[in-house]
Formats: structure tokens, sequence, C-alpha cells
């Protein structure tokens, strides 16, 4: 490996191919279910993501697919990281390729659901809560791949390390600033963005916990079949 890009990768530690391929399983799954819970938001119609707002505002002025969208600002984004002198994981890089297909495509296989009829906020809001699960479910499991941090979340690290900001400052700053520039774009702000708001961290806080005890115990038993490899050796 080429030493500038040894420089910029995070290191990974010495795992066997099966605890390496059980991350990486791990890693794909979790980007396409968080693909999958963005569409799922979207569809619903009553509010999105800061950044889903931003990603739909820009499709209003170009008219570009939203998944090309998405990774063209997770591209921008990482150009942020370079000032801030983070560290870009192999997480990092695939996050921002695959996210933004993954929700392309289930944007085409869910069709969109009518809103003329208000009788259709009883599908809608269970539509949407059901991203939102989905998204944090994926967060829990793209985090504890231990890859490295998607886009979004690092610009959010490395502005806290940066400046000392606590963490819920950084965050209110940048998602505030990307939901306003959103709006401007002419992306829908709808109690989604609120629902979102408060319930993405609380959700993700309570899953994250589980995919981390499941990540030790896998790491234990891997760790206990290489010693009776060693001591039958």
């Amino acid at each position: 490996m080429p030493a500038w890009l040894s420089r910029m990768v995070l290191p990974v530690t010495a795992v066997s191919r099966r605890d390496l391929g059980r991350r990486t399983v791990q890693l794909i799954v979790g980007l396409w279910l968080y693909g999958v819970g963005i569409a799922l938001m979207v569809r619903a119609e009553i509010g999105v993501s800061p950044w889903d707002v931003l990603t739909l505002g820009i499709q209003q002025q170009t008219g570009l697919g939203f998944g090309l969208i998405i990774v063209l600002t997770s591209a921008a984004v990482l150009l942020l990281w370079i000032p801030l002198r983070q560290r870009v994981g192999v997480g990092t890089l695939v996050n921002g390729m695959l996210v933004g297909p993954f929700a392309e495509l289930t944007l085409a296989i869910v069709p969109p659901v009518p809103t003329e009829d208000p009788a259709t906020w009883w599908f809608r809001v269970p539509l949407f809560l059901l991203g939102l699960v989905v998204l944090a479910t994926a967060t829990g499991m793209y985090i504890t791949a231990s890859f490295g941090p998607g886009p979004r979340d690092g610009l959010m690290t490395g502005v806290v390390r940066v400046t000392r900001w606590p963490i819920w400052v950084a965050r209110t700053l940048i998602e505030g600033s990307v939901l306003v520039v959103g709006v401007l774009l002419g992306g829908p702000l709808g109690i989604g963005a609120l629902i979102f708001a408060f319930g993405v961290g609380p959700l993700v806080g309570w899953i994250l916990p589980w995919f981390e005890r499941r990540r030790s115990a896998a790491e234990g038993r891997e760790a206990a079949r290489v010693e009776a490899r060693a001591a039958a050796a």
C-alpha cells in the first residue's frame, strides 16, 4: 500500500479472515439498511432528516437523482475533512459510495404515497417511524463494524476535536446549517424533521450497545478458536 494511502486509511488490526468477513458483511448490510431507512422516510412525505432536506432541496434545483446527490454531497463533506485532519477509514469511503445508490434503489421499489388524501396519514406516519428505526439499526451496524465513521459523522467528530465544543453543540450547528440551506433550496420542512431530531439519538443509544455486545461476543469466540488452534499445533 502506498505511504500516502496508509496514512489516510485507518489501520485494520490483525484479525482472522472470518472476523474480517463478518465485519465486512455487517458494514455492507448496515449501509444498505441506512439507504432503505432514508428512502422510507422520504416516501412517507412528512419530513426528513436535515441532510435529506438538503438532498431534496438540491434535487429540486438541479433535477439530479436523489442517490447521486447523496454521493456528491458525501464527497463534498469529505473535502471538509482535510482542514480538520480527519483520517479516512475504509468504511468512510464505502459509506459515501453506497448509501446513495441503496436509497435510490429503494425509492425505485417503494412507490410514492398519495398525499392529497388526509387518510393516508395513518400509513405515512408508521412508514416514517419504520424508516427511522431501520436507519438507527443500520447506524449501530455500520459503526460497530469498525471500519471508520461515515462522512457526516466524521465531520461532526472532527469539528468537536478541533474546536473543543460539546458534541451536541457541534451537531446542532452542523445539522441546523444544513437544514436552513436545504429549506432555502426548496427542501421540505415537516414534522418528520422534529421526530428525527428527537428520536434518532435515543434509538441509536438503545440499539448500539446491543451490537457492541454481539461484536464482543464474536471477538471472544474468535479469540477462543485462535487459542484452541494454537494449543493443538
